[in-house]
């Protein structure tokens, strides 16, 4: 029998009544009001349809590499359109949005936000909330994604990014400590931003490599052994290898590592002792004698002791009355975790645009590479790398730079507007002067290119008409640069037919064959030249539907169907029903 058996209906609404009361003043978590002044740019989607345009003239290429990518336009449109090209492609997004410090630093619908505004802050999370959420349908199961801010919204952007990535899945709030200019109030000197991170599902990346760094010292050591091997022996190099510590008390990380076996690699020694209860005898292989047991036994098991002292892991004494000790490599210790804290000099980044750009162009506090290279560092050598508030674009210089150091095939998607020139004064000038070579300065020493391909792309768009099949078609005859961005394909095979267009890879062993025409006048002609082809071939073909015939291509191997526009389509109906709609936020 239940409590409220003998409550009368009167005393169970008032009961309920109560409880709501109750229940809608505690709230945990963010909570922000509703868009009273919708944003421009999501309004604009339902009477037209994003779509990318590639701009040939402003292409860059070098070698036979895969192409980074720049996109001139809204990142909002930019990121609805990446949604249907690299869905779950993406390794890493960084980006380095508005701070909304309310000093002309975030236009929301063509208006600077002041200090004033009563909804700055919900102007701000909005406008934020929309761009993450499409951003997060872009990293892979492993991706991560890290976001500069500081004291204005950190807090704000933190219990935001718990909503959108999960509360499980934070990271590291890392700190970047700045050692020039900073902000000062009446109370402290600022001198610090921060950088939040989040994976899309941190089980993926327990461990991953992204967050180890390099020791500090190891290349320096590595690089006098190796240097000290081509006229000092073993001896000799040891000695000048202990010294070199000597004079560098910094590095405490590696400084134990100050021995060298017969084959020139570097090890410290380190006791084969645990509180394990593994006591066994050990042997020394010159007298055959029970070497001296640690009290608390030994560290590993008996087989495992066996096992080491055969690989010459194991390191024993003059005779018997000398305990063991075991051989750790500096080479398997070369890494350790990232640090929370990051130093670096803010004016590095003024000084390097300028050294680029000749010293012409005025951009406020571009970020220094040194922090990109920091948080990029040990990414995959195929990665890509994503960021949508490119800015000047010290994030693809960042990328090409770590491709340099290690050999890797890292590439970059950079996605910025054109507000003050950004994109065609700063951000593609930056970038195609890294990639060919430039004079320091304008005028100085010149600079040697870093090498790399780039496809320049611009944020184009679609009448979204009330007549569906009309706006089917018009998407249709406009997605292909937008495909061949998907697939990775930009050589053009040079066919005079103006229904449809094929693409190869580099290699010309891949092919994206697109059918744009809706009345199917020349589709014959399309399957013919497809059976042309050897290899991998994605086909795009005209459809009212998300269906296509596939016995049109019988007895075409490797052929992979799909219907345009159809995904495309509902994907940009999913994202507006998404966006274009209140909300209490909570």
């Amino acid at each position: 029998m239940s409590k409220y058996d003998n409550f009368s209906r009167e005393e169970l609404i008032e009961l309920l009544q109560k409880q709501d009361k109750e229940l809608s003043l505690k709230k945990y978590g963010l909570v922000w009001d509703s868009e009273k002044e919708p944003e421009q740019v999501v309004i604009d989607c339902a009477k037209k349809l994003p779509v990318f345009k590639n701009i040939p003239e402003k292409d860059i290429k070098t070698n036979d590499d895969d192409y980074n990518i720049m996109i001139e336009g809204d990142n909002y449109h930019a990121l609805q359109v990446l949604n249907y090209t690299h869905k779950e492609k993406i390794d890493v997004i960084y980006i380095d949005p508005p701070y909304n410090t309310g000093n002309k630093d975030f236009i929301y619908n063509d208006k600077f936000v002041d200090k004033e505004d009563g909804y700055r802050h919900s102007k701000w999370l909005n406008f934020m909330e929309k761009r993450l959420e499409l951003a997060k349908e872009l990293l892979k199961d492993d991706g991560v994604i890290f976001i500069s801010i500081d004291d204005n919204e950190e807090h704000n952007l933190r219990l935001l990014c718990d909503k959108i990535f999960g509360e499980n899945n934070f990271i590291e709030n890392f700190i970047w400590v700045k050692n020039s200019g900073g902000s000062l109030s009446k109370t402290t000197l600022t001198r610090h931003e921060y950088i939040l991170c989040y994976a899309k599902n941190k089980l993926s990346v327990l461990d991953a490599p992204i967050f180890y760094v390099k020791k500090n010292g190891y290349d320096a050591v590595v690089d006098l052994v190796e240097k000290c091997k081509k006229h000092k022996n073993i001896e000799e190099t040891t000695k000048q290898l202990k010294l070199f510590y000597r004079q560098h008390p910094e590095l405490k990380g590696i400084s134990l590592y100050e021995y060298l076996d017969e084959n020139w690699n570097i090890y410290r020694l380190l006791p084969i002792t645990a509180p394990n209860n593994n006591f066994y005898d050990v042997l020394h292989p010159i007298t055959h004698k029970p070497v001296v047991t640690p009290p608390r036994g030994w560290s590993w098991s008996k087989e495992t002791m066996e096992e080491n002292i055969k690989k010459g892991k194991v390191v024993f004494g003059k005779d018997e009355t000398y305990t063991i000790a075991q051989k750790l490599y500096l080479e398997d210790a070369k890494y350790e975790h990232k640090r929370s804290t990051i130093n670096s000099d803010q004016a590095e980044g003024n000084k390097l645009l300028s050294e680029i750009l000749g010293g012409t162009i005025k951009f406020n506090n571009p970020k220094p590479t040194s922090i990109l290279e920091y948080i990029l560092y040990n990414t995959n050598k195929q990665a890509i790398i994503l960021d949508f508030f490119a800015g000047s674009g010290t994030t693809g210089q960042a990328v090409l730079n770590l491709n340099k150091q290690d050999d890797g095939k890292r590439r970059f998607i950079l996605c910025t507007n054109n507000e003050g020139n950004i994109a065609t004064g700063v951000c593609y000038p930056r970038i195609q002067k890294v990639i060919q070579g430039y004079n320091k300065n304008g005028n100085g020493e010149f600079i040697e290119g870093l090498g790399g391909n780039l496809k320049y792309f611009k944020t184009n768009f679609v009448e979204n008409s009330k007549n569906t099949t009309q706006t089917k078609i018009n998407l249709a005859k406009e997605c292909s640069d937008m495909i061949c961005l998907k697939t990775g394909r930009f050589n053009q095979i040079s066919i005079k037919n103006s229904s449809f267009k094929i693409f190869s890879n580099n290699k010309n062993d891949q092919y994206t064959c697109i059918y744009f025409d809706c009345f199917d006048t020349d589709i014959q002609s399309f399957i013919k030249e497809i059976s042309k082809l050897n290899g991998k071939k994605d086909v795009y073909i005209f459809s009212l539907t998300d269906l296509v015939d596939n016995s049109l291509f019988k007895g075409i191997a490797d052929v992979k169907l799909e219907a345009i526009p159809y995904k495309i389509l509902d994907l940009y109906r999913r994202i507006a029903k998404a966006h274009i709609k209140g909300s209490n936020h909570d």
